[in-house]
């Protein structure tokens, strides 16, 4: 009879092996996986509300200003500000996940990637393959949330998941489950600042206040599904899932993605219950807040409660 091998380290188990998802572990990385990562949780929200602060701060910073800014000054702002979100949400990441942070190489290796997927592949699918903008502008409401569903959302979705699947994934760092959820929102993070800064560059420059808005949205939804995504590839794993599992996460994120993209849509052109006409970007910014609070604390509710159960059943 063959010794079993751990499934985090590799390593030939000494004496009775812990199972949890149907998986063996040795006993150092299965206290090592129990750990309570709180920090990182902690992180997720306050990154949340450091970009509703950044936001405030720039409505106000323009408002006591009124900064005439043009040309490449105006660009040059612009990119800046499109930065701004990915770094501060991973400096917080660092400052809170202090027990056992992941390497600073690895995550920059994946917001990297998961930029670069998004300018060299993302783009190319989304604009100039399927004209995806042609269709939210001419269609109506199902034109529009079909694009949003099975081109936009799921062409992110599925780059995310690549930067992290096919990289950091086999790595030995990769030792948790919750290491998906913060690789994949790493990955997600740099496929948004590319999203930002086309914005800002096809327009010639940003509004301060309107442009951040959309800045900070963007940033805290495509962190927010990135964490979807890496929540699934951290039990698929360690844990034995079914075929359908991961497709079924990347439905599931896809989904979130394209119909986060037709409300922000809908609220921010007709102002909905908010004065109505024209185009206001705050109720996008609230929505954005909600959804990214919601979904990391239901992520965060998912993996603790998993913990116990797997705690209880050791």
């Amino acid at each position: 009879m063959s010794q079993l091998v751990c499934c985090v380290c590799e390593k030939p188990i000494e004496g009775k092996a812990i199972r949890m998802g149907g998986r063996p572990y040795c006993a150092a990385c299965h206290a090592r996986v129990m750990r309570d990562r709180r920090g990182v949780w902690w992180a997720s929200l306050i990154g949340v509300a450091a970009l509703v602060l950044f936001v405030l701060l720039v409505a106000l910073i323009a408002g006591l200003t009124r900064p005439h800014l043009e040309g490449p000054a105006l660009l040059v702002v612009g990119i800046v500000l499109s930065l701004v979100p990915a770094i501060l949400w991973l400096a917080i990441f660092y400052i809170q996940d202090v027990r056992e942070p992941e390497p600073k190489r690895l995550v920059l290796g994946v917001f990297l990637l998961g930029a670069l997927l998004a300018q060299a592949v993302g783009n190319l699918v989304t604009e100039d393959l399927f004209h995806t903008s042609q269709w939210m502008a001419s269609g109506g409401p199902l034109y529009h949330i079909l694009a949003a569903i099975l081109i936009v959302g799921f062409t992110e979705q599925f780059l995310v998941y690549a930067a992290v699947r096919y990289t950091v994934y086999r790595s030995p760092e990769f030792d948790e489950r919750i290491d998906g959820i913060i690789y994949g929102t790493a990955a997600a993070l740099g496929y948004a600042t590319v999203l930002n800064i086309g914005f800002v560059v096809g327009g010639g420059g940003l509004d301060l206040v309107s442009g951040v808005i959309r800045i900070a949205v963007t940033a805290m939804a495509m962190a927010s599904f990135g964490g979807v995504v890496g929540y699934f590839l951290g039990r698929c794993k360690f844990e034995d899932e079914p075929l359908w599992w991961m497709p079924a996460g990347l439905a599931l994120a896809a989904l979130l993605d394209g119909l986060f993209i037709y409300v922000r849509g809908e609220i921010t052109t007709t102002a909905v219950g908010l004065g109505g006409g024209g185009y206001t970007p705050w109720p996008g910014l609230i929505l954005g807040a909600v959804v990214a609070g919601v979904t990391f604390g239901g992520l965060f509710y998912l993996l603790n409660r998993l913990r116990k159960s797997t705690a209880t059943a050791a």
